[in-house]
């Protein structure tokens, strides 16, 4: 699956890279992997689909000119930054489409975007920290843990898995796995 992902989505460094190097197929990329992701956003946010390309289309040119200009620094995910010029730009229009929009509500909208962007930048760091302590983990902590939180797999799956005695002993196991997840988080 990973394989196929890639294929299809190229990295946040290959798109950096592919723009830098006047790339055409980066930028394809590009266009394929996230629209989907804005034409939601803005289909749930009273826009059509031309609203979403035009948004799109905008959020593409803002990144390339930035990446090719050099001012742009790769510190979020490059989802969650076009997410949120996108986000930004259609709050904007909208904004201005609506007469009773005053300068003050367009300025917390925009107060709003950056507050949110912040708070994605902080999750994709969460998540990739978790992943770290996850892999440090080892087995079978790494999989009951998988399996308990990600696959909802109930103790009693889990201890048949493991070939616990029963689902005390793989309650206790899954405790200390918990215990040991924790401290190498806040570690990493």
């Amino acid at each position: 699956m990973s394989n196929k992902l890639s294929s299809s989505l190229p990295t946040d460094r290959e798109v950096v890279l592919g723009i830098l190097n006047n790339s055409d197929e980066a930028l394809n990329k590009l266009y394929v992997g996230y629209y989907p992701m804005i034409l939601q956003f803005i289909l749930n946010n009273n826009g059509d689909e031309e609203d979403a390309k035009d948004v799109y289309q905008e959020a593409i040119i803002v990144l390339y000119n930035k990446i090719k200009s050099g001012e742009f620094e790769l510190s979020s995910k490059l989802k969650t930054y076009i997410y949120s010029v996108c986000r930004r730009i259609w709050l904007k229009k909208l904004s201005k489409e609506s007469k009773k929009a005053t300068n003050v509500a367009d300025f917390e909208d925009i107060e709003a975007v950056e507050t949110d962007m912040e708070m994605h930048k902080e999750k994709d760091l969460q998540f990739d920290k978790m992943q770290e302590a996850l892999l440090l983990l080892g087995e079978p902590c790494k999989t009951i843990i998988q399996d308990f939180y990600i696959h909802s797999l109930s103790m009693q799956d889990i201890s048949e898995k493991f070939g616990y005695t029963n689902t005390d002993n793989a309650k206790t196991q899954k405790y200390k796995c918990l215990q040991r997840l924790k401290k190498l988080f806040f570690q990493a």
